[in-house]
């Protein structure tokens, strides 16, 4: 699918002088499409392959939690004004433990940062994927920098040597596979049945996340009366209720969503998915670098998983503009990037593994425990900022700014 070994390098011995950077991006979803804006942004001659067509891969059906570090990511990129009018913002996030009975809400009063505190701004967004990817896809296509190799066209025979390879081809990677990698992975005992519906009682500006002891289930805005559900249970217990006709699954829905919200009608078709933390044991070889979902992937509660790799795209921009400006040795940027990248990596899962297994379970002697972390974060505005900078910035704050 994807050719590595086979693709010729330039070297420092080789590169004729003032020859442009090239890089080329196995994977063309959200992540290797903001990847490739990012590269062409920073000064780089692009070559972007899916073996999926353009048509394939907007059509899917889901939604994504954006945070603020994806929205300062995408407005360096000039994205911004463009995805905002589809986003679908939300001012509020009520989480609630509902086997400890406590629960509170974070408002945008709650934002870590005073500008966008002072500005009245939302706790986040959600994203459609279908407008993302197309959005992202016509970006692409317009810029003279980036050339699409998509569906039948994604081989290998037309590209020159190249200096770089991001591998954002998912989860499965073949070219991390192709290259040797090993990943620590680590199952849980759930899986996410995710559909979107349409809801009555709902405001639109408003999302939920329900700590359930059979898994976590978030409501998601997606504008007017539109509401994505992601909702975590044991495995069999998914496939079930995505096997439920569309009654049965209202009827269901109707007895776990949150008080005052009513399904009135399934808007796509349920689909459930296994999850797990995945890692990789390495984040760069040779000149190939993993980005995104080819490196990591976490459980989805608190929707930290486009934003984490999104994260993976912002650090890497930083460095490939920095080796453009020849600030930056080229043989420099794998490593630095790795080192970067660690601990924001590290910091989430845990962060996202710990959060499950404390709040899926029935144990009695957890629950008071519980109930006072959540206490602690009602009474505690510092807490709340500290939880929302975690959320959206990950291990950010806590790394050099510095390329070097």
């Amino acid at each position: 699918m994807f050719g590595v070994a086979a693709l010729p390098a330039l070297t420092a011995s080789s590169r004729p002088q003032g020859a442009p950077l090239r890089v080329r991006i196995h994977g063309a979803g959200p992540t290797g499409a903001l990847a490739a804006l990012a590269m062409a942004d920073a000064g780089w001659l692009v070559s972007l392959h899916d073996p999926l067509a353009a048509a394939a891969l907007t059509a899917r059906t889901r939604a994504y939690a954006l945070t603020h570090s994806s929205r300062r990511l995408l407005q360096r990129l000039g994205l911004w004004d463009a995805l905002e009018p589809q986003l679908s913002p939300f001012r509020r996030l009520h989480l609630a433990d509902l086997g400890a009975a406590a629960a509170l809400d974070f408002t945008p009063s709650d934002l870590p940062d005073p500008a966008a505190r002072a500005a009245g701004a939302p706790l986040g967004w959600i994203a459609r994927h279908g407008g993302l990817m197309e959005t992202l896809l016509a970006r692409l296509q317009q810029h003279p920098a980036v050339s699409l190799h998509l569906g039948a066209a994604s081989g290998d025979d037309a590209d020159p040597p190249v200096d770089l390879i991001l591998a954002a081809d998912g989860p499965a990677s073949p070219t991390r596979e192709a290259l040797g990698i090993g990943r620590w992975r680590l199952p849980y005992r759930q899986a996410c049945l995710t559909v979107q519906v349409e809801l009555r009682g709902t405001d639109g500006e408003q999302a939920w996340e329900l700590l359930r002891p059979e898994g976590p289930f978030a409501v998601l805005p997606l504008g007017g009366r539109q509401a994505q559900l992601v909702w975590s249970a044991p495995q069999a217990r998914c496939l079930q209720r995505q096997d439920l006709g569309d009654t049965a699954l209202l009827e269901l829905l109707a007895g776990v969503l949150p008080a005052g919200l009513e399904p009135d009608g399934l808007l796509d078709t349920p689909r459930s998915f296994p999850v797990a933390l995945e890692l990789a044991r390495r984040l760069w070889q040779g000149r190939t670098l993993l980005v995104g979902e080819s490196a990591h992937r976490c459980h989805p509660v608190g929707g930290q998983g486009l934003n984490l790799c999104w994260r993976d795209v912002d650090e890497l921009h930083r460095l490939a503009l920095a080796v453009r400006q020849g600030r930056l040795p080229l043989r420099r940027l794998g490593p630095l990037y790795a080192r970067r990248r660690w601990p924001d990596l590290l910091l989430t899962l845990v962060a996202t593994d710990a959060m499950v297994r404390l709040f899926s379970n029935r144990s009695p002697l957890l629950l008071p425990f519980r109930a006072l972390a959540l206490a602690l974060l009602a009474r505690g505005r510092r807490l709340r900022r500290l939880s929302l900078r975690l959320m959206s910035e990950g291990s950010g704050p806590l790394v050099a700014a510095s390329p070097e």
